[in-house]
């Protein structure tokens, strides 16, 4: 089915193109530059952390997939970002995974950082699909999409929450691996826009849409600012969760620009623009 979905819009992972990196890696015979060759996941459980219209009363059955495209050098899941912690699964144990958090209780299916396994998903989906799951799948991701990619989620994933993580490249250059974030980040949430539309919500929980996060940097405050003014300006005024809950790990500890904690009155100017663009969505207080 791998095979099938790829030659869609020939989207593959051997060699791997499934992600902007395009680093063609030959799956899963040698490792892509997000880290994954198999099918690999961290962890999967009823998560009561995300935004209230994720987690919900019974909370968001999340499965945090290993390895990432991005790179973010203050990453706060590094050791499953950068360093691949984890176990490989095969597609069916995903698949029984998805049907067992459905029972617990759970709102939706979480995938955290799925991109670089967007096809190994999409069959699982399909497979859960067919025997039974009902509950929305959402595609929590960083936001470093493909839109080719993108178009193959069009009838498998219902919530997209992406992170709209840096507005110009020399600060996307400084804190991950890809300085061309920003312009895939703005095609991305453009056909997120047009597949899902705005956030739909049933009795106080998502169930199909667009939710933007953005964390606001210490010491980037006009970065935050572009990015919810291109939002604005460009999808109107979505529901956005705007995050303070920054804190340095990894490479930035220690670093002199972000190897901080945010400020309050720094998170308050960029909640000041939020709220008089109009935004509608989560916040945090610090």
């Amino acid at each position: 089915m791998q095979s099938q979905i790829g030659q869609t819009l020939k989207i593959k992972t051997n060699p791997c193109n499934v992600c902007p990196v395009e680093c063609f890696a030959k799956r899963p015979h040698t490792q892509g530059f997000c880290g994954a060759k198999n099918l690999r996941i961290a962890s999967a459980n009823l998560h009561f952390g995300e935004e209230p219209v994720i987690s919900g009363t019974k909370g968001s059955g999340t499965i945090f997939l290993s390895g990432c495209s991005l790179k973010c050098i203050f990453c706060q899941n590094y050791p499953i970002s950068h360093f691949n912690n984890g176990r490989d699964i095969k597609v069916e144990e995903l698949v029984s995974v998805m049907l067992e958090l459905e029972n617990l209780g759970a709102h939706n299916i979480n995938f955290v950082t799925p991109t670089h396994f967007t096809l190994e998903i999409i069959e699982a989906v399909k497979i859960a699909r067919k025997k039974g799951l009902e509950i929305p799948i959402v595609w929590n991701s960083s936001g470093y999409e493909k839109v080719e990619t993108l178009k193959l989620l069009e009838e498998i994933v219902d919530i997209y929450m992406p992170d709209a993580k840096f507005g110009l490249k020399e600060v996307a250059k400084k804190y991950c691996a890809f300085e061309n974030y920003p312009e895939v980040n703005k095609k991305a949430l453009l056909e997120m826009k047009r597949q899902k539309g705005d956030l739909k919500m049933e009795n106080g929980v998502a169930v199909r849409g667009l939710l933007i996060r953005h964390l606001v940097l210490p010491g980037e405050i006009e970065n935050s600012k572009i990015v919810l003014n291109w939002i604005y300006e460009n999808l109107g005024p979505v529901y956005l969760s705007l995050m303070s809950q920054y804190h340095p790990c990894h490479k930035a500890v220690g670093h002199p620009v972000i190897g901080r904690l945010i400020k309050e009155n720094e998170y308050n100017e960029v909640l000041e623009l939020a709220d008089k663009l109009g935004f509608e969505g989560y916040r945090q207080i610090i």
